[in-house]
Order: structure tokens, then sequence, then C-alpha cells
């Protein structure tokens, strides 16, 4: 049995957008349960499994599995070549696993720190000098997007699912960049986008 909980407008808005592009709604339990969340609305919900009372949490036969980048991996190891996308992981042995693997870490090790930052306008030596800034990230982007549509294997994969996310809700922090803003209109061009907004009206609606 595998359930998540979700609260709707969040950041697990993104692993319904992956179990959506992977037609895996049926072999998923989709819980919604309230998050306190920054304008001080909401609260922490009793019901969720997830150790700090946030979203996205997977639970597979007992076990949690929390934090976005470990449920994409989690989630396209297990269901490879699911839904109407085609495989959105890379399975272990592939030439490109080691690049997927990267990008997802990259992002919750370094991406996500950095918009935060930047968002609270928090600047220091050491924040610099571990995580970098919005000019390096915008760098590394152009950089992997040189020569190729994505950033994995010449074709969509949930790394750009996971990498674009941000962009896509905050569209004004958006690194001015051709290549860049032509990759996240390509990446929010997908067909499950419109599946993954019909049911966050329905559950923003539930809650």
């Amino acid at each position: 049995m595998l359930t998540l909980y979700h609260s709707p407008n969040s950041r697990s808005t993104r692993i319904i957008g992956l179990i959506e592009a992977m037609n895996i709604r049926d072999k998923i339990d989709i819980r919604l349960v309230s998050i306190l969340r920054q304008d001080g609305s909401g609260g922490q919900d009793a019901s969720n499994l997830h150790p700090e009372g946030k979203v996205p949490c997977l639970v597979h036969n007992g076990v949690e599995i929390w934090e976005s980048a470990a449920i994409i991996l989690y989630l396209t190891d297990l269901f490879p070549e699911s839904g109407p996308e085609g495989d959105l992981g890379v399975p272990v042995g592939h030439a490109q696993r080691g690049r997927y693997v990267s990008w997802l870490t990259y992002y919750a090790g370094i991406v996500e720190p950095v918009l935060v930052h930047h968002y609270i306008g928090a600047e220091h030596p050491a924040l610099q000098a571990t995580f970098r800034g919005m000019p390096e990230l915008a760098a590394r982007l152009k950089a992997a997007l040189s020569g190729t549509s994505w950033l994995v294997d010449d074709r969509y994969t949930a790394a750009d699912l996971l990498m674009a996310s941000p962009f896509q809700w905050f569209t004004d922090i958006t690194p001015d960049d051709p290549a860049i803003r032509n990759w996240l209109a390509r990446c929010s061009d997908r067909p499950f986008h419109s599946a993954v907004e019909a049911f966050e009206a329905e559950a923003m609606a539930a809650l």
C-alpha cells in the first residue's frame, strides 16, 4: 500500500504532478492534510505521518519516505516506464543514472537553500561558500542546457519536473536567460499540468 500525505498548493504539488505524469493515481492513496503555512494559516495535522508535520510524505508498507527528491527517486524506481510520458526516471545501470540522481540531490542540497536565502535576503560569506547564489545557479542551469533540451539523457525526466517546480511557482525569480526560459516553457507545456490544476482545485475546496 502506498499513501501520499499531501496539502494542495505546496511543495507536494510537484509530487501530484509526478503521479499524474506517470499515470499511477490508482496505485496511491492521496490523503489531504493541513500544514502550517508561511502566512500563519493552517496548522500541523495529527494524521500526517511526516516526522516534521510537513508535506510531501509517502508511506509504503509502513515505511515513511519524505523530501521531494527522495519520493521522486523512490516512485520512478518503483514504477519504471509508467504513463504516457514514458519512463520519467533513469534506472540503475543506465549511463545517465548518476546525472539523474545528482540533479535530484542538487535540488535538495543546493537549489532550495539558494532560493530561500535569495527570498529572505540572507547574505553571508559562509552561505556563498557553501551554497553559492542565484548567479551560480543560473550559470549551472545554462551550462546544463547548452546544446540539449533537457537536463538528463536528452529527454524529459523527473529531474526536469523537480528543478523547474520553484520557477513555475515563483516566476519572478526565473533567471533571465533564453535557454532557461525556453526549458521552463517546455516543462510547463507537459500535458499532465491540467490534471494537476484540477486536482489541486478540488483539494483546496475539500480542506
